[in-house]
């Protein structure tokens, strides 16, 4: 790649242009998912601006501590949450919001209400800051019937139902992943232009991967064809190459490499966690709509991940998602012990 041509492009496809090219394919749209669209991408540049920070605001007082005039600041996760939760409600578009870091659910007062539902993890991984790994936002959005009557039912729908799921990872560059139902596409933001730039365009999972993404220290806890399954990974009888570990611990950066470089991420139930540990609504169903329809799959050891219907808010399952190929490698070892 040329960089320093790269660097002089005057045709960049910005996210808020692609976003309005696919507005423009259906006749029928009337803008209200590109401006929900915009106010959450205005929410990861705040985020990925407090994230940079973070570091030097610990230095001066600036992450949950008090400062030197005696006010409390917030920490990091408490103040994206209430990022996302104003851009959210102020774009007019929603009426029911679900955040990981709230026990209930927001509906938004009647005067401001839109047609759709945002499920959203505003800072994933947040344990992980002071270390310096990738943390991100994830979030999930479903139309809902009537705007007017809306209840708690109308948020637990499956996976299946969502018109659009992404994330932003925060890391040595910000990154927003999209997909609107028609494939999967990457945005990097540009910070001289403060705009999210098209650098990843319809991403395409390998159908198989040479890399499995675990947290070994729960192996003693496993199933069986959890355990069957990642002794195949290191030790392969057909007499390939053994695939590599590869764990971060911070969905967000584990499943965007599973989603770039192919392989298998999975976190599945266990003795200590008997329903998974991953929260169905704002982490599940986002990163298995995005490997769907980026040709991979998604499972949860019983039925594809996006079928599930939750029952609550913040209901967690089991999760194997990734390359086509090995997800199907699973299924069979779960359809074996069925049997």
């Amino acid at each position: 790649m040329d960089h320093e041509a790269d660097a002089y492009r005057t045709d960049l496809m910005t996210i808020t242009r692609y976003v309005l090219n696919e507005q423009s394919r259906n006749p029928e749209a009337r803008g209200d998912l590109t401006i929900l669209l915009s106010h959450i991408v205005l929410g990861c540049k705040f985020v990925a601006s407090a994230v940079n920070k973070a570091g030097l605001a610990k230095l001066i007082g600036l992450a949950g501590e008090t400062n030197v005039q005696g006010e409390e600041q917030k920490k990091l996760d408490v103040l994206s949450n209430e990022v996302f939760i104003k851009a959210l409600v102020s774009s007019g578009r929603t009426c029911v919001l679900v955040s990981e870091e709230d026990e209930e659910a927001t509906f938004v007062e009647p005067a401001l209400r839109g047609k759709y539902c945002v499920c959203f993890d505003p800072l994933d991984g947040s344990s992980n800051i002071d270390c310096g790994v990738s943390i991100g936002t994830i979030f999930g959005i479903y139309m809902i019937k009537d705007k007017e009557n809306v209840t708690l039912e109308d948020v637990l729908q499956p996976g299946k139902n969502m018109v659009a799921a992404g994330y932003c990872m925060y890391g040595s560059s910000c990154t927003l992943v999209l997909s609107t139902g028609n494939g999967v596409n990457g945005f990097t933001l540009d910070p001289s232009l403060g705009e999210f730039i098209l650098t990843h365009p319809d991403i395409k999972i390998p159908k198989k991967g040479k890399i499995y993404s675990v947290n070994e220290g729960n192996a003693k806890n496993w199933d069986d064809p959890t355990a069957k399954f990642v002794e195949k990974c290191k030790f392969p009888k057909d007499g390939s190459s053994p695939k590599s570990l590869r764990y971060i611990g911070s969905m967000v950066a584990d499943v965007h490499r599973t989603l770039l470089y192919g392989g298998v991420f999975l976190y599945p139930a266990d003795k200590k966690s008997p329903n998974g540990k991953l929260r169905v609504l704002y982490e599940v169903f986002p990163m298995s709509f995005l490997m769907e329809q980026a040709g991979g799959q998604s499972f949860t050891g019983k039925e594809r991940a996006l079928d599930l219907v939750p029952t609550k808010i913040h209901e967690r399952s089991p999760i194997f998602l990734g390359s086509y190929e090995d997800v199907e490698e699973i299924k069979v070892l779960y359809a074996q012990q069925e049997k």
